[in-house]
């Protein structure tokens, strides 16, 4: 017997405007790991959905030497293995395949460039890409002023009269610099060849459709915003977890750490969203106004609130793992922390005393982000009579990963002739209510870019705000030497002096 499909109600209308500017997509780091795991999947994604503009092509580059078809057959490896591709179409594949090429050369080399721009200049005669490009910086953030500077000496920012040929974007990936002096260094080098306008400082976390949502149950439910302030929040967890460790990455990881990897950034922002008052429309300036103005509002981190960690040898589920100082190119006795827990107070009207405990991890028993809103106790109970001296607090938990979707738990009575309370929770899922979520992060930025949307990308001020809290504490850290490394077991839930940070407020860590 056929079983007719039937369509999802919740996803009637919900058509994605596409983007129909013609395009060229460059994308330096053409040869690394970001490109063949996130950027290649996305960008078939956006084609096979008919969301990019229908005159668009792709160029890579990198040092890597490689010919045209064997970036094509990086390409088709891309589609072929990635777990985010949706669905495979050999048609498609194969159009978006010729419409891709390669140039090989050093990021220093200027007689490369002036190969990119030939080539480019070919692709607009030959696909109707009128001028139109978008750089994207897959590379270290070293990198970024070198490329930049050689754009512009090839004529690729602007024309000798200096005006743009055609719309030029710039997308840069994070970290962007490592503290506010370098952040503030290479925001100024960046804008001496480009408009603010033109520069898409990219965070994939303000993609994800569950970050998203959190400004959707703010702001377009009216049971939520009038209780979102200091006097029904009693405070805010805020954790990102994650099971694998540095994944091979140890040069990476010995530069970064998880304050510079998770804090200053993805932590931030979604701190930012919780905090932020209602924007007076969702574009980009509003919108990047209002989170700048909560990251500017947290009070200076004191050296008491804040805990690091790194994680020594251990077992995750159930398989032995290696220590942090085990792991490949991570030097015997580093002090880079793998583990971080903060306590943030942002001092404004509404948070006023309301505390947020963040914290992030890797190696710790599973990979999860989530923030949890914990309201406060009620005045007084009247059923004390009944034997119920106390209730647990109500908690409104938003599962940005995975289990995607958000939770409130509530006091219910348990059926029975007495007055018994229990916990119960009211549960919303992405995957039951929407289906498989259908865009990865990249996917919607890459897009947003294409239609020339900054509201989900970092503006200038917003980043050097991040490091500018950041690095009072990073300093501290990096002056004094810790002599307990490693002070957590690798599948637990990181130092035990986080456990008493937050214990010495009365409260303590939620178990995800």
């Amino acid at each position: 017997m056929t079983i007719a499909q039937v369509a999802n109600p919740f996803r009637e209308g919900l058509d994605e405007p596409r983007a129909t500017a013609p395009a060229q997509l460059v994308i330096f780091g053409a040869a690394g790991d970001l490109t063949h795991r996130k950027l290649l999947p996305a960008i078939y994604n956006l084609v096979q959905a008919e969301l990019a503009p229908s005159n668009f092509c792709i160029v890579g580059f990198a040092r890597t030497p490689m010919s045209d078809d064997q970036f094509r057959a990086a390409l088709r490896d891309s589609v072929a293995t990635s777990s985010e591709v949706r669905e495979r179409d050999e048609r498609v594949l194969s159009t978006l395949a010729e419409r891709t090429s390669y140039i090989a050369g050093d990021f220093s080399d200027g007689a490369a460039y002036s190969r990119l721009r030939t080539a480019l200049e070919a692709n607009d005669a030959a696909f109707g890409t009128a001028g139109n490009r978008i750089f994207y910086l897959a590379t270290p953030a070293s990198l970024f002023g070198l490329i930049v500077r050689q754009l512009h000496a090839a004529g690729m920012t602007a024309g000798s009269d200096g005006t743009a040929r055609g719309t030029i974007r710039v997308i840069v990936e994070k970290p962007f610099g490592r503290d506010l002096a370098s952040a503030v260094a290479l925001n100024g080098e960046l804008l001496s060849y480009l408009r603010e306008d033109q520069i898409y400082r990219i965070d994939h976390y303000l993609g994800k459709e569950t970050v998203q949502n959190i400004l959707a149950l703010r702001f377009a439910n009216g049971i939520f915003e009038p209780v979102w302030n200091r006097t029904y929040i009693d405070s805010v967890q805020i954790t990102v977890a994650e099971s694998v460790g540095i994944e091979g990455r140890g040069s990476f990881y010995e530069e970064t750490g998880v304050a510079r990897d998770i804090m200053q950034n993805h932590m931030l922002q979604l701190l930012s969203l919780v905090a932020m008052e209602p924007p007076t429309t969702i574009d980009a300036r509003d919108f990047r106004d209002e989170k700048i103005r909560v990251v500017e509002a947290i009070r200076p981190i004191e050296l008491r609130q804040a805990v690091r960690g790194q994680y020594g040898p251990g077992f995750v589920a159930g398989e032995p793992v290696a220590g942090y100082r085990q792991e490949p190119k991570v030097a015997r006795d580093s002090i880079v922390p793998t583990y971080a827990a903060f306590k943030l107070c942002v001092e404004n009207w509404r948070w006023s005393g309301v505390p947020f405990y963040v914290r992030s991890g890797k190696r710790m028993p599973k990979r999860v982000t989530e923030i949890a809103i914990a309201f406060r106790q009620v005045p007084h109970l009247p059923f004390r009579r009944s034997g119920v001296e106390a209730v647990e607090g109500d908690v409104l938990s938003m599962r940005i990963q995975p289990d995607e979707g958000s939770t409130l738990t509530f006091n219910a009575k348990v059926p029975g002739p007495s007055m018994r309370l229990r916990p119960v929770a009211m549960d919303f899922s992405y995957g039951a209510t929407f289906g498989a979520e259908d865009a990865s992060p990249y996917e919607r930025l890459i897009l947003d870019c294409m239609k020339g949307d900054q509201t989900l990308f970092d503006r200038a001020d917003g980043v050097e705000a991040a490091w500018a809290l950041m690095d009072p504490i990073l300093s501290a850290w990096e002056a004094d030497r810790p002599t307990d490394f490693p002070n957590y077991v690798a599948g637990t839930w990181g130092a035990r002096d986080a456990d008493t940070l937050i214990a010495s407020d009365g409260r303590a860590w939620r178990l995800p």
